[in-house]
């Protein structure tokens, strides 16, 4: 067998990076070779995460961020940081070599413009924008396989995304009239203290927040405009907090533009879909649900035709750490480096 790729996370507090390392453990090409936190730099990566004990990796000092000392030690790091903080590392990484796949919104949307409307702020390296590839493989895996920079999806559009690509690309709805009803377990919300997500304030609770104006609206519009060929897109996009660790529901309601029965629909998602082994058409009228995609890289897709309503309801459930965030992550890192797609990531659902 070849020698292993050396990779790192820079960004390991958070939950997409204890769920990345889940996965690298198990990957039998990428090796962990650096781990990064600024507030935890001197630890072992064993203090941090004390299930690590034991296993090769938790052995592994937290440094600080520093590229230089990145490009020393890895040919592809994952930056699992905060929105604003990627751009200030990604151009000096990759001008030393080095590939990056960012779990950030800092080079998703390929409008500076509209990157200021969303987040307040400048970009402050617009001019590499363009050359990050948005990475679902589902839409863009021979672009990734050829990208030194992946803008990772939120894990809110991946759902949506890939509940709305077939029937977009078909013209079989209605693009001007898609109402999109999300709802997420807390992990999606990240690691860090934040009073909503206390458990006495989530738990035996159900919210709506961010409505008209969640930062991942023009990220969904964005990738709905290409699927559909439209130069502009516009959907009304409503999240909610479900009081579960992780996983999320989106339910997309929708007009057919053609007369088109529930079995027409249906075959327009499985043909659409029939090469795609994450993406999983379930039976007419069989519903998913967040358990039986937890912790893998499944999207159940759900159809229900209302024709009281005259509504195609499109159901969709992804984990939102691992398909919607680490696992497609790794997706991309295969590809990058002409690996199979699949490489570490053939999961069983994790039941209970």
């Amino acid at each position: 067998m070849s020698s292993k790729i050396a990779v790192g996370i820079v960004g390991i507090t958070g939950y997409t990076g204890m769920e990345l390392i889940r996965l690298l453990n198990q990957h039998g090409r990428f090796d962990l070779s650096l781990v990064t936190s600024r507030q935890e730099a001197g630890k072992e990566l064993q203090d941090i995460f004390p299930q690590y004990r034991d296993y090769p990796e938790g052995k592994l000092p937290v440094s600080e961020p520093d590229t230089k000392h990145i490009a020393e030690h890895c040919s592809l790091v994952f930056l699992a940081t905060p929105a604003g903080t990627s751009m200030d590392l990604v151009p000096e990484l990759l001008d030393k070599g080095v590939k990056v796949i960012d779990f950030s919104a800092d080079f998703r949307l390929r409008s500076p413009e509209v990157y200021r409307k969303w987040y307040k702020t400048d970009h402050r390296c617009p001019e590499i924008i363009s050359r990050a590839v948005y990475g679902i493989p589902e839409l863009y895996a021979e672009e990734i396989r050829n990208a030194d920079l992946i803008a990772n999806p939120g894990c809110y559009p991946t759902s949506v995304i890939l509940a709305l690509k077939p029937a977009l690309k078909e013209n079989s709805i209605d693009s001007k009239d898609i109402i999109i009803d999300s709802k997420s377990g807390v992990t999606g919300a990240g690691r860090s203290l934040k009073p909503d997500f206390l458990f006495c304030e989530a738990n035996d609770s159900f919210k709506a927040y961010g409505l008209g104006k969640h930062r991942h609206t023009p990220e969904i519009e964005q990738e709905l405009a290409a699927i559909s060929r439209q130069d502009e897109f516009t959907v009304s996009f409503n999240p909610h907090l479900l009081p579960i660790n992780r996983g999320i529901i989106s339910t997309v309601y929708t007009r057919p533009s053609k007369d088109l029965s529930l079995q027409g629909i249906h075959r327009i998602y499985s043909d659409s879909y029939s090469h795609d082994p994450w993406i999983r058409v379930l039976a007419p009228e069989q519903l998913p649900q967040t358990k039986h995609v937890k912790g893998t890289m499944f999207c159940d897709i759900g159809l229900v035709l209302d024709p009281r309503s005259n509504r195609l309801i499109i159901v969709s459930a992804i984990d939102n750490l691992c398909r919607g965030a680490s696992g497609q992550a790794l997706a991309s890192a295969n590809l990058m480096h002409n690996l199979e797609i699949s490489e570490g990531l053939n999961l069983s659902p994790l039941t209970p």
